[in-house]
């Protein structure tokens, strides 16, 4: 997985990194970061925004996008809080939880994604007249946007109200998450929701922040523990073979090179 902050850097470098033996893509999963989730006070309700950088990534797909999953690389949009009282956890109601599932699973379709990130960060709970977290909201909008995308991804990174509130009123969403991942870089951290290790992160580095011993470490013991999944955060457009490799050779045994 590769965390890209569309603010700074380009989408592209997700595809610019290949296993020196063999040639294969070192990431499966690139991710847009991020749209937001953000609060109209005269309507009184959420909805889906997209600042400028992540609006150009959108609209220049066939540029941005289209590459990466021409090599087989998934492209998916998080979504983050945005200081706004907006959340995936304080919808009023199941139909504003549907409404919010109806317009992200209508991105998806639109620009072509593979899929969305949740990432409970920053809403800032309680501003504009907003409401706490509930236990209802992230499960109504969980299952409603699993309903309209049953083959896209859906995943997890385990942190805020929403990623503690996960079942309810005898429904239990986490077998609709395809991934979930420790939010802390540069620790280890199994995230707390019943999905087998092969979907699972514990490890996490910000490529360029965490030491390549570190990242090592993380990427040995994920193989010994037998997880399936190796987040990354902040790939830039610098040539960071050294850092990727000092997880691809403990991963694959490999290491990986850097194309322009």
């Amino acid at each position: 997985m590769a965390y890209i902050e569309v603010n700074n850097h380009s989408m592209l470098n997700a595809g610019k990194y290949t296993l020196a033996d063999g040639g294969d893509q070192v990431f499966d999963v690139a991710v847009i970061f991020a749209a937001n989730i953000n609060y109209d006070t005269e309507k009184k309700e959420a909805y889906l925004h997209f600042n400028e950088n992540v609006q150009r990534v959108l609209d220049n797909a066939d540029t941005e996008i289209r590459p990466l999953q021409e090599k087989g690389i998934k492209v998916v949009l998080s979504v983050l809080g945005n200081h706004q009282g907006a959340g995936f956890a304080n919808f009023p109601s199941q139909e504003a939880a549907s409404a919010f599932a109806t317009e992200l699973s209508d991105t998806v379709t639109e620009y072509g994604l593979d899929g969305i990130d949740f990432d409970d960060e920053y809403a800032e709970y309680g501003n504009n007249g907003t409401g706490q977290p509930n236990d209802s909201s992230f499960v109504h909008l969980v299952t409603a946007l699993r309903a309209n995308m049953p083959d896209k991804i859906i995943s997890l990174y385990n942190i805020g109200p929403a990623a503690s509130r996960l079942s309810d009123g005898g429904v239990d969403v986490s077998s609709e998450f395809d991934y979930a991942w420790n939010p802390y870089y540069g620790t280890w951290q199994v995230p707390d929701i019943a999905l087998p290790k092969s979907k699972l992160s514990p490890a996490a580095v910000e490529i360029g922040g965490t030491s390549q011993s570190t990242t090592a470490d993380l990427a040995r013991r994920t193989v010994a523990e037998g997880y399936g999944v190796f987040l990354t955060y902040n790939l830039d457009g610098t040539d960071r073979s050294a850092d990727v490799s000092a997880f691809t050779r403990e991963l694959y045994g490999s290491d990986a090179v850097h194309s322009p």
